[in-house]
């Protein structure tokens, strides 16, 4: 059975730092690619940040300098550091694994950001 399951959400003011982790298992995890998403309210879901197996990294402009998505495969965990956070970062944010045809989702964590 495959599970993904977040945590590090909460509440943070504006400036703030937080860090995310998402724990696999059920997969093989260092050949999967790994990435963030997060869903505002009334909005679509957004891939926020990903990491291929091989340690490449990709993020959407709104994020860049901000925050950091790294993995230790010994520990099948994906981690995303985030800084400086904004109110406009509030979400509930997911973690997927994918590889080739193989898709799965973690239940979600919510960030919460005060002004």
């Amino acid at each position: 059975q495959v599970q993904l399951v977040e945590s590090g959400g909460g509440l943070v003011q504006a400036g703030g730092s937080l860090r995310l982790s998402c724990a696999g298992s059920g997969i093989i995890f260092s050949i999967f690619t790994m990435s963030w998403h997060r869903q505002a309210p009334g909005k679509q879901r957004e891939l926020v940040a990903t990491i291929t197996s091989g340690g490449g990294t990709n993020y959407i402009d709104s994020v860049k300098g901000r925050f950091s998505i790294s993995r230790d495969n010994a520990k099948n965990t994906v981690y995303l550091q985030m800084n400086s956070l904004k109110p406009e970062d509030t979400a509930v944010y997911y973690c997927a694994a994918r590889f080739l045809s193989q898709s799965y989702w973690g239940q979600g964590t919510q960030v919460t950001v005060s002004s």
